[in-house]
């Protein structure tokens, strides 16, 4: 018995090889699944920074007031704000810069107007103005587009 273990010596060069390639490819294929949800990590990022700056621009809508929102009592308003810049950190130093191009639609008045009559005038306010902001932004060679809409009171 003690003879047949002092001739087993370890592990061939054969075996060796067959295990190096076994791992080889096993570490091809992580890196192959990885490669995907790489992808689709960018481009939820890229929504997520969308919705965003569409909050942002809502925000900044809502705290100058509707009376500085430009608008028409019976179509549609149309204006483009600057483009905006969101900066994510990849791995090793590296990051990632998305240019966002968000456009405002404002609806039109006609179905947020009060009148108040009195035997001397009659008064017309607008108390709500209905707002759509659409954020478009490049991933991969195609166009990307998120709307968000809001009414501002």
């Amino acid at each position: 018995m003690t003879k047949l273990l002092k001739n087993k010596k370890g592990f061939g060069i054969v075996e060796i090889l067959v295990a190096a390639a076994v791992l080889g490819f096993m570490y091809m294929a992580v890196l192959n699944l990885q490669g995907g949800n790489h992808d689709a990590l960018l481009r939820i990022r890229g929504r997520d920074g969308a919705i965003e700056v569409a909050q942002q621009v809502l925000d900044s809508l809502k705290s100058i007031g509707i009376a500085a929102i430009p608008s028409k009592s019976l179509s549609d308003t149309t204006f483009e704000v600057p483009d905006i810049d969101r900066k994510w950190a990849r791995g090793l130093g590296d990051s990632a810069t998305v240019t966002y191009s968000p456009m405002v639609t404002v609806a039109p008045t006609q179905n947020y107007t009060s009148q108040s009559s009195s035997q001397f005038e009659t008064v017309s306010h607008i108390y709500a103005k209905q707002v759509k902001v659409k954020v478009s932004w490049n991933f991969k060679g195609s166009t990307q587009s998120i709307e968000v809409s809001s009414v501002i009171r």
